[in-house]
């Protein structure tokens, strides 16, 4: 009898489920089939690259994906065991048609998935992954119709990866740096880089941990206590931790305060450019500092979509030199158009290698704002009908609402967003002001707003 796919697990940007439970090595080998149907079939190429993580059950997962992918003719490159941005500059620099990673990035080491790019590092949007899934529920591929069997070759995603580095960075004074890789996949990548780029590397978690067993692979600031406490202790310029993949990166400043992604993007937006002037895409939930700080120095900041493929395709669609997600998402189109957290700490090496100020000082030129996040609860069925109501209410009374992604309504003191998550019974509050009573006064008159409009649907 054949198991039944659940179809939570396709997300908006990837695909996830905890293994053994919502996923294992036989649906990996359908959507291996999809993925190569979809490459033949919507892309008109013949090649993928492909790669994976370090949990313990992507070596399972992804040889059952290739043996999909392969059996519907589509060549594979296999770029093994590596961080992220390993396997997308893999895939990039050799003109695949896509790219597949295994992974489930941040999550627990029971999870696991996969994340699809085209060839030029641009993260497959909600569309596009949707005929991956249509394909792979309702078994849309016949291998009859496949003329020949797919070839597997083994890249080599590291030597030239780690050239690329060094072409691009290039540092004068001793930086020394703090880096916590979590016991992840960048345990295979940055700390060789750092230290063939002559950075002075003080290694937090850099011994491969498939199980995430001292930290987890999250890099949320309460799980950063170790990071911060040793940039102290050794007297680091900054540090940096890194997400389970590879495609996020926290930096700490010498003080071992936790920056937020807004702050990292606005010292690079502010220093880090040298002195290119274009557009920088931030999404709308990051701060107003952004604009705040960037626009009178010449760049246009555009709102765009929460979430990392957003980032990727307005990145190109916009040819910007700079793209901020709130959640930790940095990309800098100089280099390439993926999320590579590789990027963000050697950048803010090169800045500080060009200034006489330590990073808390150039920290310290940001104004920082009260915010807060509330979860309101709220079922699956009825959340994305209060939010056409609240829609449609909130343009009639709030004269600079903007309903791209959620609803976000501005006002001279600050803001406020609502969302309803993608994955979750709930609708997300987020705002921001100048003083902590106006972020209150926000909370509390849009909760009731839309918890009224949730009472009035329910």
């Amino acid at each position: 009898m054949t198991k039944e796919i659940s179809p939570h697990i396709f997300r908006a940007y990837d695909i996830r489920g905890v293994y053994g439970k919502d996923i294992d090595a036989m649906l990996f080998f359908k959507i291996g089939l999809s993925a190569g149907t979809y490459v033949k079939t919507n892309l008109q190429g013949n090649t993928m690259a492909v790669g994976n993580d370090i949990r313990q059950s992507s070596h399972v997962l992804v040889h059952a994906f290739i043996s999909g992918v392969a059996t519907t003719g589509v060549d594979v490159s296999y770029t093994e065991t590596t961080s992220f941005g390993q396997t997308l500059f893999a895939g990039w620099k050799t003109n695949k048609d896509l790219i597949a990673f295994v992974t489930a990035s941040h999550l627990p080491p029971e999870w696991n998935g996969i994340k699809f790019y085209f060839g030029d590092g641009v993260g497959l949007p909600e569309d596009e992954l949707n005929q991956i899934r249509d394909n792979t529920l309702q078994q849309q591929w016949n291998v009859e119709d496949f003329a020949h069997v797919g070839s597997v070759t083994y890249i080599d995603a590291k030597e030239k990866y780690e050239s690329f580095m060094k072409e691009k960075f290039h540092f004068l004074k001793k930086i020394r740096v703090a880096v916590d890789c979590g016991g992840a996949s960048m345990t295979l990548s940055a700390p060789n880089i750092f230290k063939n780029l002559g950075l002075e590397l003080v290694p937090v978690y850099c011994d491969p941990d498939p199980l995430f067993s001292q930290r987890p692979s999250d890099p949320k600031p309460k799980n950063l206590g170790t990071l911060t406490k040793i940039v102290k202790e050794k007297q680091c310029d900054f540090g940096v931790a890194f997400d389970g993949d590879g495609d996020r990166s926290v930096i700490v400043d010498n003080q071992g305060s936790i920056l937020s992604a807004d702050e990292t993007g606005i010292i690079i937006g502010k220093h880090g450019l040298n002195g290119k002037k274009g557009v920088v895409i931030a999404n709308v939930e990051c701060s107003k500092t952004v604009s705040e700080q960037l626009t009178p120095l010449g760049f246009n900041v555009k709102k765009i979509q929460v979430g990392h493929t957003f980032l990727t395709l307005h990145a190109k669609k916009e040819n910007a030199l700079l793209g901020i997600e709130s959640s930790g998402h940095l990309i800098l189109p100089e280099y390439f158009l993926f999320d590579d957290a590789l990027v963000i700490p050697l950048k803010i090496a090169e800045i500080l290698d060009a200034t006489d100020k330590s990073l808390s000082e150039l920290r310290s030129e940001i104004p920082s704002y009260p915010t807060k996040k509330v979860e309101i609860p709220c079922d699956d069925a009825t959340k994305f009908k209060v939010m056409k109501q609240l829609k449609k209410s909130f343009t009639q009374e709030y004269e600079r609402t903007n309903t791209l992604d959620g609803i976000r309504i501005d006002f001279e003191e600050g803001w406020v967003l609502i969302r309803a998550s993608n994955t979750s019974p709930i609708i997300r509050l987020t705002t921001e002001a100048e003083t902590k009573e106006l972020v209150d006064n926000f909370v509390k008159t849009f909760t009731e707003k839309t918890q009224n409009a949730i009472n009035s649907i329910s």
